[in-house]
């Protein structure tokens, strides 16, 4: 993958810093992307601007040599780790190990990563490294900025998003009724019995995810509410999908509401303000204009009918009371931050924009596209409709 590291050589320029260290296992997206590599134990990658370089275990070194991006690949026996562990213990032994390691590519400043584990930090400190945070975060913004492959990525995982979307929007659709609550099969469809069948449809696509959001009624009134329990006819239920594609590890977001049966006038109401304001923030994306901006595009919307907002009451239950959308990618939250103090769009950021409404008496409503913001506006990632009822 083609990636433009100009950033992160910059500010390790600035700050007189030879390279860039982590200590973290594959989940850590920083770790993921500067390294390519995808182990379940922790391992270092060290970052500088003429070449990258992993310090892994035995176990990983034959694996990270085929499928990591860095240029050299290390392994802690290379650095007499064995006899280093009977002299000074095993962590005093493994921060000798590192220091050797860098020593051998010339490094002794580096930032890390803002969860880059304390005991390390102090360790390297103590034999004469200099450690130092990330304070700019610059890896997070190169990563904020997409490539086409990224982009890609990102796309398929959310075709698979659109097949698991269907999929929740038809067992809702073809349930029957019985006492005011829908049936599947004979028996209640509840949440669960929704989110299992997306699950396994994300399955089938080479997708995953740890959790996903069905929340019906009242539990749709808070916006992270996972949801539970049977769905009832004419309450509007809330599914927000954000799968990782299993390979590539990008993620996709998006939500829509669904409602079987006969909308109440409010809910019909928060569905079209926020179709409104949804169209309103998009509009509104193109480079140089700040997340800020976009959030305030949403938020106009409601304020201009009544609601409340985040910006005119910012203890408010009711209303719209979250930001506009976030970036995507590696991470399903990462930057740039469509709301409040949102920094500038540039083309290659991925973000979502999801304005909603909510009422702890009535319920919520949410709708969510993922859009990649473009040198003269932004392409829309997402093919799904807005309907309310189905």
């Amino acid at each position: 993958m083609d990636v433009d590291f100009s950033r992160l050589d910059e500010a390790l320029a600035n700050r007189g810093l030879d390279g860039h260290l982590l200590d973290a296992d594959a989940t850590l997206a920083d770790q993921r992307y500067l390294s390519g590599f995808d182990a379940p134990d922790p391992f270092l990658t060290l970052y500088t601007p003429d070449r990258t370089a992993l310090l892994v275990s035995s176990m990983e070194y034959g694996r990270a040599r085929v499928e990591s991006r860095a240029d050299d690949v290390r392994q802690f026996p290379d650095y007499d780790r064995r006899d280093l562990d009977d002299e000074y213990g095993s962590k005093g032994g493994r921060a000798r190990a590192i220091v050797a390691f860098l020593e051998e590519f010339d490094v002794t400043s580096v930032s890390t990563n803002a969860r880059f584990p304390l005991e390390t930090a102090d360790n390297l400190r103590d034999l004469g490294v200099r450690v130092e945070p990330d304070s700019a975060d610059a890896v997070e913004r190169t990563r904020a900025v997409k490539t086409e492959t990224e982009i890609a990525s990102i796309q398929e995982a959310q075709r698979a998003n659109e097949a698991a979307m269907a999929e929740a929007e038809r067992l809702i659709a073809e349930a029957t009724v019985e006492d005011g609550v829908l049936q599947a099969d004979g028996e209640p469809l509840t949440s669960e019995r929704v989110r299992r069948a997306i699950e396994t449809t994300l399955l089938e696509h080479g997708c995953a995810l740890d959790e996903t959001i069905v929340a019906s009624g009242t539990d749709a009134a808070v916006p992270h509410d996972r949801g539970s329990g049977p769905i009832h006819v004419d309450d509007p239920v809330i599914v927000d999908i954000f799968p990782r594609d299993k390979t590539t590890r990008y993620h996709s977001d998006m939500t829509r509401t669904f409602l079987r049966g006969t909308p109440s006038d409010e809910v019909a109401e928060f569905h079209e303000l926020t179709r409104a304001a949804k169209a309103a923030a998009l509009d509104a994306v193109e480079p140089g204009v700040t997340g800020e901006a976009v959030h305030d595009a949403a938020c106009e919307v409601y304020e201009a009918a009544g609601y409340p907002t985040l910006r005119t009451d910012e203890g408010t239950d009711r209303g719209y009371i979250h930001s506009t959308g976030h970036g995507v990618g590696l991470e399903v939250h990462e930057r740039p931050r469509i709301g409040r103090n949102g920094e500038e769009l540039e083309p290659g950021h991925v973000i979502t924009i999801e304005p909603g409404l909510y009422d702890p008496a009535i319920g919520g409503v949410r709708i969510e596209d993922i859009v990649v913001v473009t040198a003269d506006g932004y392409e829309n990632l997402t093919d799904y409709p807005e309907d309310l009822v189905v």
